[in-house]
């Protein structure tokens, strides 16, 4: 991560998050920037919440808590680990703490206070600070390549861990709506209630998002994922992938639609519409009995040549217009029942443009053997 650039610059929803009875639920931990409002409950790894940062809800957080300066929690506060409260914090309901606290001047908790570990009253320097002003003296003593791999070890997380649900400064989330002026990104497997309002969206995969998605660039829409309600922009394109369904309407400047997604609603577009299609493949080819690939193409030549001695080719057709096997014709020798043998006209109404008839000479075929005699029909 480049050392200048802002790690809440986005609202970041990882894969596996879910809203259950109005909380936020992730594996991995939970980043909210300074003077953001969560109206819900959230339950996490660590929770790190910025100054003035207001959550309507509970904490539940399995390892530590740190809320800065100025914060508020209308309810409970459960920390697994150890915990931060920065000076002026209040919580409504009961603090709960399994390691460490560290409490600032004028914290106000409501209900019981209960720790296993130290408790310190004291004025530490905020974590947020504390890394600001050290990070800046590596940057000054010129040490920029520590300073980025430092940046980096807080806030991107390893291949085996969750990655954090980050939610920017200045927003406001809540079962009715997610509001950012930043960028979106969800990940996979997500389950979310709410409109979902940001610069730009960008939707993983087999994701269910109860609400509408808008943003002032581009959207896109994972595969198999449901959108229940409108997908719109401003000045935008918007990209809806295979198997996705969008239970309203869209509108954008252009759109580009896979055949196998689905639109219940209208599609407004200033640009163009665009359907994807998935990819043919080539024809499939068939086996002889070798195992040997054979195409469409072989497909005269192989039947002839796999013909055997008792059964008829192309090249048996042909001889037929010079003369046919009088074995062959109909009421031969080789016929047990002749009685049952149909009239010349009936045959070559039943043979015509099949197999070419004999001649009218029924002397001799040029097999040498005498043509078969034809019984007439008994009417």
């Amino acid at each position: 991560m480049p050392i200048r650039s802002d790690p809440l610059d986005e609202l970041a929803i990882p894969d596996g998050t879910t809203v259950e009875e109005h909380d936020l639920v992730t594996e991995g931990d939970v980043i909210v920037g300074g003077q953001s409002t969560v109206e819900f409950g959230v339950r996490g790894d660590d929770v790190m919440a910025g100054e003035r940062v207001t959550f309507d809800g509970h904490i539940e957080a399995a390892g530590d808590c740190r809320l800065d300066m100025w914060s508020e929690v209308e309810e409970d506060v459960l920390v697994g680990g150890d915990a931060y409260l920065g000076e002026r914090t209040r919580v409504g309901g009961e603090l709960k703490v399994a390691g460490n606290v560290d409490i600032g001047d004028d914290v106000d908790i409501e209900q019981s206070f209960e720790a296993n570990g130290h408790i310190k009253i004291r004025n530490p320097m905020p974590t947020v600070v504390f890394l600001v002003v050290y990070l800046s003296q590596l940057l000054r003593i010129g040490e920029e390549e520590a300073a980025e791999d430092l940046a980096s070890e807080l806030v991107d997380a390893d291949d085996d861990e969750a990655q954090p649900v980050v939610i920017p400064r200045g927003a406001r989330v809540s079962d009715d709506a997610w509001r950012v002026s930043t960028p979106a990104t969800v990940g996979d497997d997500c389950r979310l209630h709410g409109n979902v309002r940001a610069e730009s969206l960008e939707v993983g995969g087999d994701n269910t998002i109860f609400g509408s998605l808008r943003a002032r660039g581009d959207v896109v829409v994972g595969p198999d994922t449901e959108i229940k309600g409108d997908v719109t922009t401003r000045g935008g394109d918007v990209s809806v992938a295979k198997g996705a369904t969008v239970w309203g309407d869209i509108s954008a400047a252009d759109v580009e639609l896979h055949e196998h997604a689905v639109v219940e609603g209208k599609i407004r577009v200033s640009g163009e519409l665009t359907q994807v299609r998935d990819a043919l493949g080539p024809a499939p080819a068939r086996e002889d009995g070798d195992g040997a690939v054979e195409t469409e193409d072989d497909a005269t030549e192989s039947d002839n040549a796999g013909a055997t001695d008792d059964e008829p080719t192309a090249a048996d057709d042909e001889a037929t217009d010079e003369g046919a096997d009088p074995e062959d014709s109909v009421g031969g020798e080789g016929t047990e029942d002749p009685s049952a043998v149909e009239s010349r006209e009936a045959v070559e109404a039943d043979l015509d443009g099949v197999v070419p008839m004999m001649g009218s000479d029924t002397g001799h075929g040029e097999t040498g053997h005498d043509d078969a005699e034809v019984v007439p029909d008994a009417d």
